[in-house]
């Protein structure tokens, strides 16, 4: 007679009850509507300081213009996968004009940035091989290691010595060092420099996901790498998402030519799935050359972080060091979190609480993101709602700074 098994319905909803006690669980919020930074939500209309729209060009009319157009002239899909038939002229645009603008020989289109890592870690690492990542890692970098099945080890965060010692504890096979450039949480940007010089001492290539640098950070947006003063040689490969700055959906692997075309040929997350909708493509081409050539957007936002942050040390919110678009505020614990959340909510402001696996334990916090589209009364606005919510709580939290 077999084994009784345990009841996966059962561990499931076990599990959701262990969320609940954490103050853990998770919940979608659909929006109705758009406009600009505003969003209905639940029948109401909320100011959006939680998204990744970074530059504004999500709505921005000449990217819905290029997506509607295309969709008209080639239909809603693709067909197939790259390798088969849904490789199309648009794709092939759209990639050489990444290529150009991060000024590197090729680029590859890729269905979402957690595939595209998924992608370029199981295509050039195998089990004799070595993995060295920054603790602060997003998951899917995390995700990918263990996919390639090779040795995995993580530094603590921002600490190049640190990757230097795992690499050293690493002899044999081939390695690679992968990290953030801008961390999606915590807001700062990785050592790059030191990091590459790592790399380069110990024979390892350097790949670096820029999801959150793309388009706001170097010159001509074109990311931490760019601002780090590196080129192909130092970071061979790096990874852009097209739903953060540049507004829409998918990814791009830019870099090395050969190493390009190696993941086009073997990796399965690319191979293996349909390609994404040429008139998605489009969009994104008329996004990307908005984020190249209106710099006053990348000032805008420099402005806008820049005002946030002095406005939130006069009333004395604990912000976490950050130059970028992402200021998250400590809150220590979930319950926390999710007050000053809720009570921001009820003020008209939409700020999600981030709470574990996310980050760290006893970690939680407030990730507020800014944009370019925001206004100055609107980043005001905020900094006295958070202030309020903060003096409301700090009788009944010791996380938050009276």
């Amino acid at each position: 007679m077999s084994p009784e098994r345990p009841d996966l319905r059962e561990r499931a909803r076990a599990a959701r009850l262990a969320r609940d006690a954490r103050h853990a669980r998770r919940r979608r919020r659909t929006v109705t509507r758009r406009d600009g930074m505003r969003c209905e939500v639940d029948d109401r209309w909320l100011l959006n300081f939680c998204g990744n729209d970074y530059l504004g060009l999500a709505q921005h009319p000449a990217v819905a213009a290029a997506l509607r157009d295309a969709a008209v002239d080639d239909g809603v899909g693709s067909g197939g996968s790259h390798l088969v038939c849904g490789h199309h002229a648009r794709h092939v645009a759209l990639e050489r004009e990444v290529a150009d603008w991060l000024q590197v020989p090729a680029a590859l289109l890729m269905g979402s940035g957690f595939a595209a890592n998924l992608a370029v870690l199981q295509a050039l690492l195998g089990e004799a091989d070595a993995c060295v990542q920054d603790r602060l890692n997003h998951a899917s970098l995390i995700d990918a290691a263990r996919l390639a099945g090779c040795r995995l080890r993580r530094y603590p965060h921002g600490d190049a010595q640190g990757a230097l010692r795992q690499l050293q504890g690493l002899p044999g096979g081939a390695a690679l060092v992968a990290t953030d450039g801008v961390f999606s949480m915590d807001g700062d940007i990785a050592p790059l420099r030191e990091l590459a010089a790592v790399a380069q001492t110990q024979q390892a290539l350097l790949y670096v996901d820029d999801a959150h640098g793309i388009g706001v950070c170097g010159p001509e947006g074109r990311g931490s790498v760019a601002q780090a003063g590196l080129g192909i040689d130092a970071v061979p490969l790096q990874l852009l998402t097209l739903g953060k700055a540049l507004g829409g959906y998918g990814a791009v692997v830019a870099g090395d030519a050969d190493l390009v075309a190696h993941l086009a040929e073997t990796a399965r997350p690319y191979v293996y799935t349909t390609a994404l909708p040429p008139a998605q493509a489009a969009a994104t081409l008329a996004a990307v050359r908005l984020a190249r050539h209106e710099h006053w957007r990348r000032e805008r936002l420099g402005a806008l972080v820049q005002r946030f942050r002095e406005r939130a040390a006069r009333a004395g919110l604990d912000l976490m060091p950050s130059d970028t678009s992402i200021q998250p505020l400590r809150c220590g614990d979930n319950a926390t979190a999710l007050a000053l959340s809720q009570a921001l909510d009820a003020a008209g402001f939409w700020v999600a609480a981030i709470r574990p696996p996310t980050v760290p334990e006893g970690q939680a916090r407030l990730r507020i993101t800014l944009a370019a589209t925001h206004e100055d009364a609107q980043i005001d606005a905020l900094v006295d709602a958070l202030a309020a919510a903060r003096d409301v709580l700090a009788p009944t939290s010791s996380a938050i700074p009276a």
